[in-house]
């Protein structure tokens, strides 16, 4: 009896072994988070694969151009009133929008979405449409205006917006050209400090003033001046401590030099 018994229990803790063996090749056993045994521990299983593929960057003309876009429109309502309010299909004629007035105009600006969109004013409670625009008979019957938003009226902005996403990225930019710097003051070299002032233009060496008049004409008329010596002051060598500065300035049709006389 006894050696039954035991064999028995020997048979129940076999079977127990058989099973957790068993166990054990089905089910790996598993590992608390906080264990760094495991280097895939971060591993997620179900998945196609355990690496994430990297995507390559959106274009920047993709971002610009995902699918239809809303684009700022004005709408103009030029034939008076007090209240001018505005709704269509964009809105799926519900809310009313408010046009605000400006000088003799009601004026809104709308993001409509690309594509046509018919719309019609509400003006001092009448639903009237704008005879100076496009026009569609709906299904109903009723008149409205119609309204075409394209990409290509957009495509100045959208080239600008593409490039201001371009200059963004300045990191690897400097604003300070590359070199040494310091706090030592800058020393001019000889050559830099014996520079000659610019040679004058050789039209402006031909001063009026210096030409001989006609006999016959009077002394006191120059004659027509160069355009290029406007504007310009002049001086004279000085002269027995006397010095004379003249400049010439022209008054519509006319010209007009002036002396000045200043004693040294």
């Amino acid at each position: 009896m006894g050696n039954t018994g035991d064999r028995m229990s020997g048979d129940r803790h076999g079977a127990k072994a058989h099973r957790s063996d068993s166990r054990d090749k089905d089910h790996e056993p598993s590992k608390m988070v906080d264990s760094t045994d495991d280097p895939n521990i971060f591993n997620t299983h179900g998945l196609g694969s355990s690496k994430v593929s990297d995507k390559d960057e959106p274009d920047l003309d993709d971002l610009v151009k995902t699918g239809p876009q809303s684009r700022p429109t004005v709408i103009r309502w030029a034939g008076g009133g007090k209240e001018v309010y505005i709704a269509g299909s964009f809105n799926n004629w519900g809310n009313k929008i408010h046009l605000n007035k400006s000088h003799n105009d009601f004026v809104a600006i709308l993001d409509l979405p690309e594509g046509e969109h018919q719309y019609k004013f509400f003006v001092d409670g009448q639903w009237v449409h704008d005879p100076s625009e496009p026009v569609v008979t709906s299904q109903l019957g009723t008149i409205n205006n119609l309204i075409e938003v394209k990409q290509s009226d957009f495509e100045v902005f959208d080239a600008l917006q593409v490039d201001s996403l371009e200059s963004t990225d300045t990191s690897d930019l400097s604003s300070s050209p590359p070199g040494p710097y310091g706090q030592e003051q800058y020393m001019f070299r000889p050559e830099e400090r014996s520079k000659a002032p610019p040679i004058l233009p050789p039209h402006l060496l031909q001063v009026i003033l210096n030409k001989d008049t006609n006999i016959s004409c009077d002394p006191a008329l120059l004659p027509e001046p160069n355009h290029v010596m406007l504007n310009h002051l002049y001086a004279l060598s000085i002269k027995d401590g006397v010095m004379v500065l003249s400049a010439t300035h022209r008054y519509k049709k006319k010209y007009v030099t002036s002396l000045l006389y200043k004693p040294i």
